[in-house]
């Protein structure tokens, strides 16, 4: 099973111009707003044409400019799952499962809407119309009503984005466990960055309309390509970066040399460090015996629920303008052994989480 794609289309800020290859692991598509996510899922459904390219779905042609083949949205086999869920407000749970169904005999239809009134834990519902719904239960019908017509490419546009927190949790455990048992190429578009590393297994980082990144979701979050992959999947920490001759790098921006335990293939422009790698030595010999580890005087602090994020300067004048050069994120508990330390602290910025980029 795999779905490749190669299509360019023209945009008015600027031009979708994508290739990449799908197969049974579920690929997770991250990027800012605008960055051409939600046009090429429609692309690939055939809700929009590209200016020119090709599209298959285990080889069958889906798309092809120089061939002239353009299969309709309807005879593609691939079902797109909206953020607003689409559901016909004059059709029951059961019936708007059962739409596509229709060529079917009727006890197949049957059969089939029942299962997939169990698979999403809707078999209660099946009487209800959507407005009796909460938007988790009406989330759930429409992926249902997906995967009804047993597609070939399941789509995703920001299933979740939707709902509110507690809504969320249950609608991304149903795609967990929907993505574990469909085994064909599942598509998820997202701009949060933790929803698309939880479902997705493969990652592809769009930037106006171009891949940015591709690969593995554990490697591209452990050594981004770029600066502009690393913002994106959430780094908060990006210097600039020069080469010393003694193989040491120099963080521009951070004022200090730093060690890493990866040298770079390509002459680095920038080096970065995600906020959780950031840690503070205990004692004084612990410091001593690390490399990279410097004196450090809290600017400021931001609280949320369970984590505290500590902005660092490593210097005291910058730290008194609450101007820092790092940031760091801890959990409480950890926070509460740390705040009654006298500064400066030492913050230690360990050589094999540091990673180089070359643009």
């Amino acid at each position: 099973m795999a779905l490749e794609v190669q299509i360019e289309k023209k945009l008015a800020e600027f031009t979708l111009d994508v290739a990449f290859r799908a197969t049974e692991t579920p690929l997770s598509i991250l990027g800012a707003s605008g960055a051409g996510k939600s046009m090429l899922l429609r692309c690939i459904a055939g809700l929009e044409k590209p200016g020119r390219g090709r599209i298959t779905l285990n080889e069958r042609v889906l798309f092809d400019s120089s061939q002239r083949v353009g299969i309709p949205a309807r005879e593609r086999r691939i079902s797109l799952l909206f953020q607003h869920y689409a559901l016909f407000p004059h059709r029951t749970v059961a019936q708007n499962i059962a739409f596509g169904l229709q060529d079917l005999p009727r006890e197949e239809q049957s059969a089939r809407t029942a299962s997939l009134l169990s698979r999403t834990h809707l078999a209660g519902l099946a009487q209800r119309y959507p407005r009796e719904l909460s938007g988790g239960e009406q989330q759930r019908t429409a992926l249902a009503r997906a995967l009804a017509i047993q597609p070939e490419a399941l789509l995703l546009d920001e299933p979740l984005s939707a709902l509110d927190t507690h809504l969320r949790g249950q609608v991304e455990a149903q795609l967990q466990e929907t993505f574990a048992t469909y085994r064909r190429p599942a598509l998820l578009v997202t701009h949060n960055m933790e929803e698309a590393y939880r479902l997705g297994e493969q990652l592809l980082v769009l930037a106006r309309g171009r891949v940015a990144a591709f690969g593995a979701k554990q490697e591209i979050f452990r050594r981004p390509p770029s600066s502009e992959v690393a913002r994106l999947t959430g780094c908060k920490n990006i210097s600039r970066a020069q080469a010393n001759t003694d193989g040491t790098l120099e963080a521009l921006d951070w004022n200090c040399r730093l060690r890493l335990a990866n040298q770079p293939d390509q002459a680095p422009k920038y080096i970065g460090l995600r906020a959780h790698h950031i840690d503070f030595p205990e004692t004084a010999d612990e410091a001593a015996r690390e490399p990279n580890v410097f004196p450090c005087w809290i600017a400021r602090t931001s609280e949320t629920p369970f984590r505290i994020t500590l902005f660092l300067s490593l210097d005291p004048q910058r730290a008194a303008a609450g101007e820092p050069h790092l940031q760091a994120e801890v959990f409480k508990e950890k926070w509460e052994r740390l705040r009654d330390r006298p500064q400066p602290w030492r913050v230690r910025l360990t050589p094999e989480s540091l990673f180089a980029m070359p643009v």
